[in-house]
């Protein structure tokens, strides 16, 4: 069985949403947010592997565009031919 790590993001983000809408009913049900603490951080618990994650693939995304932009510099290049004749 392989790990899918595409379906954690979407449970942890599903999770994080609901956690996030349970405590904002819950805070405006019993006029405090002190009680409810708890519940926003398990939503924000949630999002912050998700936000890490992307993170590390635009910096994953940007490491690759940069060698690519080197390896095409360092090509070695053919010398054109002149169209002047020799002599």
């Amino acid at each position: 069985m392989t790990f899918d790590k595409s379906m954690l993001r979407t449970i942890l983000f599903s999770v994080g949403v609901a956690a996030l809408v349970i405590g904002i009913y819950q805070t405006l049900l019993f006029n405090s947010i002190a009680d409810n603490y708890w519940i926003f951080m398990v939503a924000m618990a949630c999002w912050f592997p998700l936000l890490y994650w992307r993170q590390q693939e635009r910096l994953a995304a940007k490491v690759a565009e940069e060698e690519a932009k080197l390896a095409k510099k360092n090509q070695t290049k053919t010398p054109a031919k002149s169209n002047r004749k020799r002599r």
